[in-house]
């Protein structure tokens, strides 16, 4: 499993920051744009994505692994 990957405020912008990266990977313009380029590298690593608000608290997530018992619903 490779390294969940972050969507997080940076600059003014939106970056990804695989975690335990001190430097973001990907800088886009926009939150959308960072949770997609996010998305790809999560899916291609079987990791998660953890989005961030603005405040820094995580909004959401969403799991890419090969979970042999992934939640319902």
């Amino acid at each position: 499993m490779g390294k969940n990957q972050h969507v997080v405020p940076h600059n003014g912008n939106w970056g990804v920051r695989g975690e335990g990266n001190s430097r973001v990977t990907v800088v886009t313009d926009t939150q959308a744009e960072a949770i997609q380029r996010a998305r790809e590298i999560a899916t291609n690593q079987g990791s998660e994505m953890l989005i961030h608000g603005r405040n820094g608290q995580i909004r959401g997530r969403d799991s890419y692994g090969n979970d042999p018992f992934p939640p319902e619903g």
